[in-house]
């Protein structure tokens, strides 16, 4: 029996369709089925070409390549979202040419393509949704292509700073985000502070009519010549704080802000995080405590792990350890966060740690957001005491919450299955309770689960066993058709 299942697998092995098993076709036959397949598919015939041009070899691949991009330039037609794939795949195997056939023989010449591929980007993105993102990941890839290529790059240093300034100023769709960290290499020392010097003068030059005209057709309340400042202003100052960032200089990086600005949790982490870098601890501290002050202060109180840990690099590094306990055990105890607990046991001496653990599950057993509490014991993993928390506030569960709930459900499963039940139960009820129909086909799964472990349960006690918990169902929901014809099949 074994032996004639070892037999079969391996014939099968041999007609799985793989680069090994099509190797030995031979030249001709691969040929023949190529030509089968391209043809009447104008995208394979396109790539089929690309790739007899690439072993031509890095000219011919280039002139193809061209030709290749003013036809995406041109086209118009809107591609909606059952082509939109294709289309992805498309222009990123164009990406693929051009690291494999340019980027090893000719990196001046894949700098040129590749910057030529970035500003296909809004004819692409105008004719495109790209809700969910295929299309902008594309160019994206394409400027660490370019960070890969720029070591190797030699080009006039100011004249490369001006052509990235343009291209900054007009990329309406983000695509050359990340072009000046990409380009530092390429860029060098003269070239960032040029970039840096005609990017405050291009700031402070006055609107063009036509960069006025272009702002008039948005309708804004304010007049076009303020929105033109305003955007120069924007962009200038990301521009000038990722060449600070290029050249080291923290300085620089912080002055594109206020007093104020730096502290913002959405600033501030960053800031310190580069003044920790260059060994300014206290100045970092200082920014970090600051913007933590200004967030307790708030009506509305975030748990900002940024700069939480930020924080916590501070005080370490400045040797503040018991204030980096106290720090630590303060963040777990409001938000029951793992990585501060963890992080804070590790401060404690051998066996401290441990009686310092009970003492942290004890608190989360008694943590009022049951939810929160399950979802920690889980992944500690306390599996023991996440099952003796099910059960004893069972009826407090948040049965919506079925990403906490369904990883519970399966952790608890093997060891724990009265708890693992109640947790499916939670869900059950209050996908039957909410009449949510497009969840019937998971709480019909949940109630087989509930079947399955009903043979793992001995002793129910206070609580329904399953056939009585599925008696209550029908008794309550009995005319939700939809749910029960997937629980009796």
């Amino acid at each position: 029996m074994v032996a004639a299942i070892n037999s079969r697998f391996r014939t099968m092995s041999k007609k799985t369709l793989n680069t090994s098993n099509l190797e030995k076709l031979g030249p001709e036959k691969l040929a023949a089925l190529v030509m089968d397949l391209v043809q009447g598919n104008a995208a394979l015939q396109r790539r089929a070409r690309m790739e007899l041009s690439a072993a031509q070899g890095p000219k011919d691949v280039a002139a193809d390549l061209r030709k290749r991009f003013a036809s995406l330039r041109r086209a118009s037609s809107y591609v909606d979202w059952r082509k939109q794939r294709a289309l992805v795949k498309d222009v990123d195997s164009l990406l693929a040419l051009i690291e494999t056939s340019l980027m090893p023989q000719d990196a001046h010449e894949a700098f040129e393509l590749l910057w030529s591929f970035l500003q296909l980007a809004p004819s692409i993105h105008e004719r495109t949704d790209d809700s969910n993102g295929a299309v902008g990941d594309v160019f994206r890839r394409a400027v660490d292509m370019i960070a890969e290529l720029s070591p190797r790059v030699t080009m006039d240093a100011k004249a490369l700073a001006a052509r990235i300034l343009d291209a900054v100023a007009d990329a309406g769709y983000g695509e050359f985000d990340g072009i000046i960290p990409a380009t530092a290499a390429a860029l060098g020392p003269e070239g960032l502070e040029h970039l840096k010097q005609i990017t405050k003068a291009w700031a402070e030059t006055p609107p063009t009519p036509a960069e006025i005209d272009a702002y008039q057709r948005f309708g804004l309340h304010s007049s076009p010549a303020d929105a033109v400042r305003r955007a120069k202003k924007s962009t200038c100052s990301i521009i000038l704080a990722d060449v600070a960032d290029a050249q080291g200089d923290v300085d620089a990086y912080m002055a594109r802000y206020s007093a104020e600005q730096l502290t913002y949790g959405t600033i501030a982490p960053d800031v310190a995080r580069r003044l920790l870098a260059a060994g300014r601890v206290q100045e970092a501290y200082d920014i970090a405590q600051r913007s933590m002050a200004r967030e307790a202060d708030s009506t509305f109180r975030m748990f900002n792990s940024d700069l939480d840990e930020v924080y916590e690099a501070s005080l370490e590094g400045l040797g503040k350890l018991d204030d980096l306990k106290a720090h630590l055990w303060a963040t777990f105890e409001q938000s029951l966060s793992d990585r501060a607990l963890r992080k804070y046991l590790k401060l404690l001496p051998d066996f401290d740690d441990i009686e310092a653990e009970e003492k942290a599950l004890d608190l989360v057993g008694d943590h009022p957001r049951l939810n929160a509490a399950l979802g920690f014991l889980v992944d500690w993993p306390a599996l023991d005491r996440a099952a003796k928390l099910v059960l004893a506030r069972a009826d407090d569960l948040d049965g919506n919450s079925y990403t906490t709930l369904s990883r519970a459900a399966e952790a608890l499963d093997a060891r724990h299955p009265l708890a693992a039940t109640l947790v499916r139960r939670a869900m059950i009820e209050d996908t039957l309770n909410g009449a949510k129909s497009s969840r019937y086909r998971h709480a019909a799964r949940h109630l087989a689960d509930c079947g399955a472990s009903d043979a793992q349960i001995t002793e129910y006690g206070a609580t329904l066993t399953h056939t009585g918990f599925i008696e209550a169902l029908r008794q309550k929901h009995g005319r939700k058709y939809g749910f029960w014809s997937l629980v009796d099949g």
